[in-house]
């Protein structure tokens, strides 16, 4: 998708310093594909608390390794 918008100056060189990318569209692609996980991981956490396991569910034997 095309598109224009302005963008703060002073941020874009900011985040340039943290970043071995060149241009501005790589730049703002890196920066929204961050955002999505950030939110993805967010929403995982809210579930915390909320799964609940069943009694018998041993995950220690899960672990060892099949002969």
């Amino acid at each position: 998708m095309r598109t224009n918008i302005v963008l703060d100056e002073a941020i874009m060189k900011e985040a340039f310093k943290y970043t071995n990318i060149s241009t501005k569209r790589e730049l703002v692609d890196l920066a929204l594909r961050e955002f999505i996980e950030n939110h993805k991981r967010r929403d995982i956490a809210d579930l915390r608390g909320k799964v609940k396991l069943r009694k018998d569910y041993n995950y220690k034997k899960l672990r060892e390794k099949s002969e």
